[in-house]
């Protein structure tokens, strides 16, 4: 876990926009905002804009997500400000993800009156991924999660491939950027718009990111090896960002 929201905060550069709800995808926000992008704007989907957050908030609507904010909003104006092309990026997860960065959130099984399990929904997922830059993905890797298809899509990636979500009506130049989990950093290529391996972390091969996962990946030339984190990193992350292990766990 730690791992992955260290990965995760690499990709937020100085001066971004991003969306993010609670768990490991607030961690990342946090560290990033506490080392390398110290203007890194983070939003909430109930309405905080610019927190400085003194703890790890449990809920995209605590307290803490307004503390020393630059406005306390609503979640109109956040989707408003994703709909006007403002926000960098946003963090998403599902239970299903497929070669083309589709999230599922809603349901395993293809019955939707029946399904095998029901799921939360959408919320605010449909409307961040359709209208922000760029997608990130915090996911443990395995099999049910990373699928050849989608029991029901929730959230759009590339759909069904290049051209197809501009086709759909969503905004050019949108869509699925990073997957992170805990095997691997994982991208699209730029021609298929399919999934790609882009890094490996330390001590993981290629053989096992495939074994766990139903449906053929790229791989990007060179295969790039996920940089450990620092020391200093770490103990920002542990000690500032999550010190009730909240996340990071109590191990």
């Amino acid at each position: 876990m730690e791992l992955m929201i260290c990965s995760a905060a690499r990709w937020l550069e100085d001066g971004a926009m991003v969306v993010v709800g609670t768990g490991a995808p607030c961690a990342a926000a946090m560290l990033a905002q506490k080392t390398t992008a110290p203007n890194l704007t983070l939003l909430f989907e109930a309405g905080g804009v610019g927190p400085l957050l003194p703890r790890m908030p449990i809920s995209v609507g605590d307290s803490r997500t307004f503390y020393r904010g630059l406005m306390a909003t609503s979640m109109a104006d956040i989707m408003e400000t994703c709909q006007r092309g403002m926000v960098d990026y946003t963090f998403l997860g599902g239970a299903q993800i497929d070669q083309f960065g589709n999230l599922n959130s809603t349901q395993i099984g293809s019955d939707y009156q029946h399904p095998k399990v029901r799921l939360p929904g959408s919320g605010g997922a449909n409307d961040l991924g359709s209208l922000c830059w760029r997608i990130l993905v915090l996911t443990p890797h395995d099999r049910r999660r990373f699928v050849e298809r989608c029991d029901f899509v929730t959230t759009p990636g590339y759909l069904t491939g290049p051209g197809a979500r501009e086709s759909a009506g969503l905004p050019p130049g949108t869509g699925p950027y990073k997957v992170i989990t805990d095997l691997a950093v994982l991208g699209f290529d730029d021609a298929t718009k399919r999934m790609q391996v882009e890094s490996l972390h330390p001590g993981i091969t290629l053989s096992k990111v495939r074994e766990r996962t139903g449906f053929e990946l790229l791989v990007r030339e060179p295969l790039e090896s996920t940089p450990a984190p620092e020391p200093a990193t770490l103990e920002i992350l542990r000690n500032e960002v999550d010190p009730l292990r909240y996340i990071i766990g109590r191990g």
